[in-house]
């Protein structure tokens, strides 16, 4: 399970939500979350944040370090 999955799953435990309450909670489908804590690899990132937002977070770009050396 990847970090993003687990991030989701323990703070939905936390929240005392089932999926069905969340699901319900972000306006998105019980499938979506089902797959979003399974660590899907392709989901739709306004779905994604409409999650995120019940726990005060946002999905957005993460700057990568290059490798300096040539």
């Amino acid at each position: 399970m990847n970090s993003f999955a687990v991030f989701i799953k323990e703070h939905r435990k936390f929240s005392n939500l089932t999926q069905v309450e969340l699901a319900e909670k972000a306006g998105v489908g019980l499938r979506f979350i089902r797959e979003l804590e399974q660590g899907k690899d392709r989901i739709r990132l306004d779905k994604v944040n409409a999650v995120l937002a019940l726990f005060g977070h946002h999905a957005g770009p993460v700057e990568i370090p290059r490798n300096t050396q040539s």
